[in-house]
């Protein structure tokens, strides 16, 4: 495992020197910032005309009205932000030849390609924790329970780890990063997507696959702060088969090199 961690620490140390993760940071910074604002000033409006009906007690709570809201906009940044970091993963070592040498030193397919995909679970665990900021801040002012915004935050890291998994996949078929890029948004997005195909579906049996294997069934449990073992295998399965089939491409390139 030590080469894993020397390729996932040489990735991460290339990023965190890149005048455009900062820049790129900042951004999502604006943007959360905005609508953080607009979600939380909007509840605090709801509260108050409430209060002032004598409704409070059908007031949907800060998790629901403020902190899905959140982690929804988190949610659509990470479906174009995790492909535009993992493009560059392969698909850039593969264009400036130096997939060949790292082929070639003393290190296994299966390391190489854990150790950019730790690298890029550990860029999202930044953005994650920044995202995490905005309702912390909030604890000062409003009381909440802790178990729903942490589920719910965990549900959307997993995620993210099948946006990264699918990305990397992704720029292991192909020299161009632009290319790579546009694969994996589109196979970030047929994911949601799939669940609407299972409302057409005639057959139950048919229709029961579509619903499991849409990431939209899984994801509202753990957004709701709800751990279900069943979601929590079916993304981890994603993540893993994923890896699986980018370790056999590059796998491939190495039997091709001898």
């Amino acid at each position: 495992m030590r080469g894993v961690w020397i390729i996932c620490a040489k990735e991460l140390k290339s990023l965190f020197i890149s005048p455009m993760f900062y820049i790129v940071t900042l951004m999502i910074t604006g943007l959360l910032s905005l609508n953080f604002f607009v979600y939380l000033r909007a509840f605090a409006a709801q509260q108050g005309m409430a209060s002032f009906s004598g409704g409070g007690d059908s007031l949907a709570n800060i998790h629901m009205g403020v902190f899905v809201k959140h982690l929804s906009v988190m949610n659509l940044i990470l479906i174009f932000l995790v492909p535009a970091l993992t493009m560059r993963l392969l698909s850039e070592e593969r264009k400036m030849r130096t997939f060949d040498l790292l082929l070639t030193s003393p290190v296994t397919s299966a390391e190489i390609v854990l150790g950019k995909y730790f690298a890029a679970l550990g860029a999202i665990l930044v953005w994650m924790l920044l995202a995490l900021v905005y309702p912390v801040a909030t604890r000062y002012v409003v009381v909440f329970s802790w178990a729903p915004l942490l589920v719910s935050f965990l549900g959307i890291f997993m995620l993210a780890g099948v946006y990264a998994a699918m990305s990397l996949f992704c720029s292991s078929l192909t020299e161009q990063s632009l290319i790579a890029f546009v694969m994996s948004v589109v196979l970030n997005i047929l994911l949601w997507f799939l669940g609407s195909v299972a409302d057409a579906v005639d057959g139950q049996t048919a229709r029961a696959i579509f619903e499991h294997i849409s990431l939209n069934t899984h994801l509202s449990a753990l957004v709701f702060g709800t751990i279900r073992t069943s979601s929590v295998i079916f993304l981890v399965s994603v993540m893993a088969f994923f890896v699986f089939l980018t370790e056999r491409v590059v796998e491939s390139f190495r039997w091709r090199s001898l």
